[in-house]
């Protein structure tokens, strides 16, 4: 595809170079710097001065000023000319010889210094000889098959090389030592100082014309076979893929990124980046082309024109007009060469971001997206694109001149609501993605907000996960769009989330009560019961615990129940809450539970009420019905569980609450902590005839307590079984599975008292086994006890005596040695030392040293 990266120039008119003289031919062209010079086939020098114009409209143009010509007495053509502008010569191959000639008034120097016998010559640009006062000048000998190296100086040349090679040389380019030739039949790499060589790649010199250049340092451009420009390091490889150019090719030049080729009829330009043709320009009867330090010269045989390269910039601009995307990021990366360091940067980025929205408008977004990343793009430039998505508070301002040419995405769409929508989505995955990154900082308030728009217009989940994490969305703004997308729910987060409950709390309860339309939670009502449960503003707690309870009594007690200890602990006060909770009796039940079960408040009030208030629900049930349903039952067992467990409640005030009902078994409970224990054992086995019951209250009664106790209790029970008058079988069956199934908690002697006569051994036989069991057990372990105790009492005997070995002597005259004062009775303390004290002054702490010592360390044997 076409690009226009180079216009042509006239620099040179025929009429200035000629006149009316038509035999008159351009041979040859040097251009350094402003000087250009022109080598003729009558045998004369032209040297003229150019001067590059720009005018207002940006437009170049040239202006040649003829400095002077010279006329070289030789009557043949001017063949080659060569500037060494570092020795201001010039250097001009006529009639196989090389002349050198003074740059400024174009006379040979003084010493008549040249070359003969060269075919045609060439200048090393990359010399190995260091010296920078002279050139290094290759030629293609008139001698066969011979190449020569020459060192040229100001007033003399010098011959460094001659090589010889296979075949007859046709051109020659130079590189340090390295010599790039084409051959007759093939091109080759030759080291002139090592004489190796390297063949590349054939062509035929009968047929077509060798093409052969230094593009750079180590590298040459050359006409290959089948129209191909082939590309060569001195090492006999190609790094670049070769272009396509014209079968016919007669000339060369490099500007980078471009290879610019001339036939007979045409200019044609190639990218070496891409290897595509770019650019063709009709031009007739040319028959130079080459390139001097970046500008690009071509000639015909009247005229001098040169290529004017249009800025890289403006190139880029033109392919990204046409939307060649590809192209235009391949020609922004190859102009990173000639374009300084900081400028490339910002025109790269520029150019990537134009790129991206070029993707964009053609719903490329993974293409787009990368791009926009690579070019550091101000996301505010895309969010611009969608209508009512920046904050009205921005002062976002879009990009001059501008990144793309659309409106909105209206205009971009073209009213199309399928692309409209992927646009959409897109615009929703990439912000979700940068509001966390770099990219966002300065900004994300604009971000954020547009994210939530987004989402809520589209109804998207992800507006919840939004509004519940860290967040910049705008209020004003925001609060706007989520009504008016009537997101009431979402509103109420936002509110949360700027530190405004009580509006979001008011919304929330419009939801739940009808009062707005808001489907996106079916459990709102629990939603705000955990909202209030961790709400730390305790006089919204307090407003809306009336209208939470009303809703469900169960439930709501929870923003009571669940909140966090310490807060419940600090700043709520238990009696204020059970007085808002009257008007809710199974709140109140559940609070209570909670502070008597699970908070274990020992308070006597708390167990009392608790107790009472399942005393009342449980009456209530068996007035409505005689039958116990489930909730009677859940009720009697929670009841039973507090007054076992339970020591706190006012067992006198609730046994009276009992008293003329059926709960028999919590009677019995009550009286159990009174100690009243017979009354208790006699409503269990005598009017509930509950004798797992009995047994279980036995056990329960003497937890943490002494064995006497515990068999106290199961001789009650067997007492209350055994009651002189009874003949009820199943007591007597009771009785007997008492003591046969708890053997170790009777007095064996005790229970053979007060059995019946009647009873025979084998119906207590269980009870007797254990009881003998029991009793040998207790004998044996007493006996072992008792020689414990007999051998521990010898062992303190042996003690007395060793410690009565040594006899005591006491005498008047003897002193205490605490108190240096003589005993006056016969009463004295010994210590292992030998030390004799009173007995009052052994019990004085303040002894001195060395009692002290041995008194510590032998204090047992005292």
């Amino acid at each position: 595809m076409s690009v226009k990266a180079f216009k042509l120039v006239s620099a040179v008119e025929r009429e200035m170079l000629m006149g009316d003289k038509n035999y008159i031919n351009i041979e040859c062209i040097e251009c350094c710097g402003k000087n250009l010079y022109i080598g003729t086939n009558d045998c004369f020098i032209y040297h003229f001065m150019l001067d590059e114009k720009v005018s207002a409209a940006g437009k170049i143009t040239f202006a040649a000023t003829k400095q002077l010509h010279k006329y070289l007495g030789l009557k043949k053509p001017v063949s080659e000319l060569k500037a060494a502008s570092a020795l201001t010569r010039l250097l001009v191959l006529c009639d196989n010889t090389i002349t050198l000639v003074n740059m400024i008034n174009l006379e040979p120097v003084p010493t008549g210094a040249r070359i003969k016998g060269a075919v045609t010559f060439t200048l090393n640009e990359n010399p190995v000889s260091g010296d920078p006062f002279c050139v290094e000048v290759c030629i293609i000998s008139v001698k066969r098959r011979t190449i020569q190296m020459f060192m040229v100086f100001e007033d003399r040349v010098q011959i460094v090389k001659e090589v010889f090679t296979p075949e007859q040389p046709c051109a020659v380019a130079v590189d340090g030592y390295y010599l790039c030739l084409a051959l007759t039949t093939q091109y080759i790499i030759l080291n002139y100082n090592t004489g190796v060589s390297q063949d590349l790649f054939p062509y035929c010199s009968d047929e077509k014309r060798p093409i052969v250049k230094r593009i750079g340092r180590q590298e040459f451009l050359l006409a290959g076979p089948g129209g191909l420009g082939m590309f060569a390091t001195v090492d006999g490889i190609s790094q670049r893929a070769p272009v396509h150019w014209s079968e016919n090719v007669i000339g060369a030049a490099l500007c980078f990124p471009y290879v610019v080729a001339l036939d007979d009829e045409f200019i044609t330009v190639h990218s070496m980046l891409d290897q595509q043709q770019k650019q063709t320009l009709p031009f007739k009867e040319g028959h130079i082309l080459q390139d001097f330090e970046g500008k690009v010269i071509v000639a015909t045989n009247k005229g001098v024109y040169i290529l004017v390269p249009l800025p890289l910039e403006k190139q880029i601009q033109d392919l990204l007009a046409s939307h060649r995307v590809e192209e235009a990021l391949v020609l922004a990366k190859g102009a990173r060469r000639n374009i300084p360091k900081e400028k490339f940067q910002v025109m790269y980025k520029r150019i990537l971001q134009q790129a991206g929205f070029i993707q964009f408008a053609q719903l490329q977004f993974l293409e787009a997206k990368e791009l926009f990343r690579s070019g550091q793009l101000d996301v505010r430039e895309l969010i611009s694109l969608y209508p009512f998505l920046l904050p009205t508070s921005s002062s976002f301002i879009r990009s001059h001149p501008p990144l793309h040419e659309y409106a909105d995405l209206n205009q971009l769409t073209q009213g199309d609501q399928e692309k409209m929508t992927k646009c959409k989505r897109f615009l929703m995955s990439y912000l979700n993605e940068v509001r966390s990154t770099e990219v966002a900082n300065g900004y994300k308030e604009d971000i954020d907000t547009a994210l939530l728009k987004l989402y809520a217009e589209a109804n998207h989940e992800s507006l919840l996960d939004l509004l519940v994490s860290e967040n910049f969305c705008l209020l004003t703004d925001s609060a706007a769009w989520l009504e008016k997308h009537k997101k009431y729910f979402a509103l109420g987060l936002l509110y949360h989330y700027n530190g405004q409950d009580a509006a979001a709390l008011q919304l929330w309860v419009k939801i739940v009560d009808g009062d707005i339309e808001d489907s996106t939670r079916s459990d709102l009502y629990e939603y705000i019961v955990d909202f209030l449960t961790f709400c730390s503003d305790q006089d919204l707690v307090w407003k809306y615990s009336a209208w939470i309870l009303q809703k469900n009594e169960e439930v709501g007690v929870q923003i009571f129940t669940k909140r966090p200890l310490e807060e419940q602990e600090k700043n709520i006060n238990p009696d204020d809450i059970i007085t808002c909770l009257n008007k809710y009796p199974k709140a109140r039940v559940k609070y209570l539970e909670h502070l008597v079960l699970e908070r274990k408040i020992e308070k006597e009030k708390y167990h009392t009420h608790l107790a009472v208030l399942y005393l009342e629900a449980i009456t209530q049930l068996k007035s409505e019905t005689t039958d116990n349903c489930t909730e009677t039952t859940e009720l009697l067992f929670k009841l039973r569980s507090l007054l076992q467990k339970s020591d706190l409640y006012r067992v006198r005030f609730i046994l009276d609450k009992i008293q003329g009902t059926d709960l028999h078994m919590e009677s019995a409970i009550l009286y159990g902590k009174l100690e009243e224990h017979e009354k208790a054992l006699h409503i269990l086995v005598h009017e509930l005839k509950d004798f797992h019951a009995a047994e279980e209250y036995c056990i329960w009664n003497s937890e943490n307590r002494d064995m006497q106790y515990r068999r106290r209790l199961f001789h009650m029970l067997l007492s209350v079984y055994l009651t002189p008058g009874t003949s009820d079988c199943a007591l007597v069956m009771a009785a007997v599975d008492l003591l046969n199934n708890h053997a170790a908690e009777f007095d064996a002697g005790l229970v053979l008292q007060v059995v019946p006569d009647s009873w025979s051994v084998q119906l207590l036989s269980p009870f007797l086994t254990g009881a003998v069991r029991q009793s040998i057990h207790t004998k044996r372990m007493t006996q072992v006890a008792l020689g414990l105790a007999q051998a521990e009492n010898l062992i303190y005997k042996h003690e007395k005596v060793k410690q009565r070995g040594t006899p005591i002597l006491l005498s008047d005259k003897k002193v205490c040695q605490v108190c240096q004062n003589p005993f006056c009775e016969p009463v004295f303390v010994r210590y292992p030392n030998g030390s004799v004290v009173h007995t009052h002054c052994a019990a004085n702490r303040h002894l001195n040293s060395n009692v002290t010592h041995h008194s510590s360390s032998s204090s047992n044997q005292t």
